[in-house]
């Protein structure tokens, strides 16, 4: 077994370590690979010793001592929208505090043959389980194919397959739509995401199901990319169609819109209220300050490091939808009298 220090010079080593502290190197190594059996007194001065000396594991060397790479494995088919960003950010740090490091491969979603050899590759480093950030239903479609071996959860799959894990996008929606049906609001727009998204399609049906139950009408749905882009394309259409509020189904589409509107000469929340989803940092920076659905993605990411290290003896509550939160703040107001 290597190990190696972050102090020049001769490599410290398990021998050095057992001398300081006095015990055997087989102790040493029950320590490193947290074995139950080893006394609290034992471990702690283990640990100093380790701490004093800069001692540092190898994990590749553990990995081969004990058949346990102690590594989880991450598959993104799309890291650039904020939400599977945020995601993966707080799986390593999720995964670091229950003692794990974190492998990352990318895949383009559309390209099965990328899907299976990323796999492939984490797969090849030797991973403990895999966790799949895939918003696409493509994605889903070639691991439900694959037999991986090692267990694996799916993020932002909106709750698609056996083991997929999300934030309620539905019940965030319907939290958005009655936020603005509450302020007195009757006609609701929905500026959507992509239509490949499986989060925008369960944030549209969320959307549809808030309003019908309420008696209120369907208004018209215009269909983004989650750019700021596209939700700033969107204010003619807006602008002629009569609604008074809209449910954007992101943050950056709901701030292009904004910029938008008062291009347009109109005033938020006066003349349109506005609603986002996911509460990225800015959004209690944009003017107005932005109404939202907030996602815990660091939940979200703790259950996911905990239901792929349990594998079949997950909890059913680390595999239940995160729920979102409704963030007030100053873009929905009631409409103004005709």
């Amino acid at each position: 077994m290597s190990e190696s220090s972050s102090t020049p010079g001769r490599t410290v080593g398990v021998r050095d370590v057992a001398a300081l502290a006095g015990v055997s190197r087989q102790t040493v190594s029950r320590v490193l690979n947290d074995h139950p059996e080893v006394a609290a007194d034992t471990k702690e001065r283990v640990i100093a010793a380790m701490a004093e000396l800069g001692y540092r594991m190898n994990n590749a060397a553990r990995a081969l001592g004990t058949r346990r790479s102690r590594t989880l494995g991450v598959l993104a088919s799309d890291a650039l929208q904020y939400g599977p960003s945020r995601s993966i950010a707080a799986i390593e740090a999720s995964a670091r505090g229950a003692g794990y490091w974190v492998s990352a491969a990318f895949a383009d979603a559309g390209d099965a043959e990328a899907v299976v050899a990323a796999v492939d590759h984490l797969i090849a480093q030797g991973v403990e389980g895999i966790v799949v950030v895939a918003p696409h239903a493509r994605t889903l479609e070639v691991l439900d194919a694959l037999r991986t071996g090692v267990p694996v959860v799916t993020l932002h799959s909106a709750g698609h397959g056996a083991r997929g894990l999300s934030v309620d996008q539905a019940a965030g929606a319907r939290l958005a739509v009655a936020a603005l049906a509450d302020a007195g609001h009757t006609r609701i727009a929905h500026l959507a995401g992509p239509v490949d998204w499986l989060e925008a399609e369960s944030r549209a049906d969320g959307y549809a199901a808030e309003l019908a139950a309420r008696g209120l009408p369907v208004g018209p749905v215009i269909a983004g990319d989650w750019s700021a882009g596209s939700g700033y394309a969107a204010v003619p259409a807006l602008r002629d169609s009569g609604v008074t509020a809209v449910f954007a189904a992101n943050d950056q589409m709901a701030l292009g819109l904004l910029g938008g509107l008062h291009e347009a000469g109109l005033v938020v929340p006066g003349d349109l209220s506005v609603v986002g989803f996911d509460d990225v940092p800015d959004a209690a920076y944009y003017w107005p300050r932005l109404t939202t659905v907030r996602q815990d993605f660091d939940e979200l990411a703790s259950r996911a490091v905990a239901a792929v290290l349990g594998a079949a003896g997950a909890e059913a509550s680390d595999l239940a939808p995160v729920a979102p939160e409704l963030v007030v703040r100053d873009s929905v107001a009631p409409p103004r009298s005709p």
